[in-house]
């Protein structure tokens, strides 16, 4: 029986693509600690870069029958799937940024092009996703005339503290958090002209400690005005989701949010359409916005549809309780649609990130070298 050996395995995995970046495990240097013990089993680990992977089982299986197929003799197979989310925010190529966050890796906005389409709970529910799949994630609360962080979290009297001259953020289903809803009465009206706005948010980026983020998360007001601006001009953004209804009404003014960040070079992560659709008590599917319109609307301009996510009542009253529907009810076809749409941001990063040149971002397989999703 021929000896089997490390260089029989990256042989074997030399036939398992990388499903985004069609190039093979081994050419991506994704492969690591190969181990054969004398049994005859083999483990080895490949590297991905979101612990969110949407491709997690699919890779799995393809280097498990690669090996199965080239080695018959091996006796088990164990496939380790670790992770080290690569970086954007720490590229800035589309001019000086004038603060940069080395601990944070990704700068994500959430955005919509009107109020009322459920952009603060879809980016609830996407931070606890991520999350709870394992990322490091902190969530910016950047409606600052309407701050819904502090109620969807079940924190509307907490207060963080100050640790050495910084401000230490609130913590709840593995999210840091931070809101000018946190520091001011909740009946308290914010009563601000654009500068002063401007200087909050500044303020909420660097005088607060994040620590070491894998995604910051920026859940901006509605529409295009200062925030939005402050936001792009301050820090450099790995990329922007869309969130929009179905009808045309909403889809409308959402193409000026798409305009704004493609007039200010912001990469579109996708677009996800919230409230698609009521699902029935006998499975069925009642679409009573409209059917489709997010689909087309991010066909026509290009940009991935990231899900669809269904209305009902158990988002909700997870908003108003403090318990987002990922976290109170994850086997829920609405988590479900969350999840997946948080991993389908995850993976659009690291393909963004993959197509970065390499300027030392410090990922797990280089910069432009396979840090693709998996």
């Amino acid at each position: 029986m021929p000896e089997i050996t490390e260089a029989r395995v990256l042989e074997a995995l030399g036939n398992v693509m990388e499903p985004d970046l069609k190039k093979d495990l081994v050419s991506l240097d994704m492969v690591r600690d190969i181990t054969v013990d004398a049994g005859n089993n083999v483990s080895f680990s490949v590297v991905l870069t979101t612990p969110a992977c949407p491709m997690k089982d699919h890779i799995r299986t393809a280097c498990v029958d690669a090996v199965r197929e080239r080695i018959p003799e091996a006796a088990g197979i164990t496939v380790n799937l670790p992770s080290k989310v690569t970086s954007g925010a720490a590229h800035d190529h589309h001019g000086g940024k004038n603060i940069r966050l080395d601990n944070v890796r990704n700068v994500v906005a959430v955005a919509s092009g009107k109020g009322g389409v459920g952009k603060s709970t879809a980016a609830v529910n996407i931070a606890v996703s991520l999350a709870a799949a394992g990322a490091r994630v902190g969530l910016i609360d950047a409606d600052l005339y309407g701050p819904s962080i502090p109620t969807m979290f079940g924190l509307e009297n907490a207060r963080p503290e100050i640790r050495d001259k910084k401000i230490v953020p609130l913590e709840k289903y593995g999210v840091k958090l931070m809101s000018i809803g946190f520091l001011i009465e909740p009946d308290n009206p914010v009563i601000w002209r654009g500068p002063m706005a401007s200087t909050a948010i500044r303020q909420f980026i660097t005088d607060v400690d994040w620590g070491e983020l894998d995604y910051l998360i920026f859940d901006l007001p509605p529409g295009t005005g200062d925030i939005q601006l402050t936001l792009v001009q301050t820090l450099p953004v790995t990329g922007a989701v869309i969130v929009t209804t179905p009808q045309d009404v909403a889809l409308a003014d959402v193409s000026k949010a798409v305009g704004m960040f493609r007039k200010v070079n912001v990469p579109l992560l996708g677009l996800l359409e919230n409230m698609s659709y009521y699902l029935l008590p006998d499975g069925s599917k009642d679409y009573i916005f409209g059917k489709s319109g997010g689909e087309k609307f991010a066909r026509a301009q290009c940009i991935p549809l990231l899900g669809s996510i269904p209305v009902g009542g158990a988002i909700r009253e997870g908003g108003d309780s403090g318990s987002p529907v990922v976290a109170a009810h994850p086997g829920s076809e609405t988590a479900k649609a969350f999840s997946s749409a948080a991993g389908e941001i995850a993976r659009q990063v690291s393909i963004r990130n993959a197509a970065l040149p390499d300027d030392g971002c410090g990922c797990a397989q280089g910069a432009g070298g396979g840090c693709g999703c998996h």
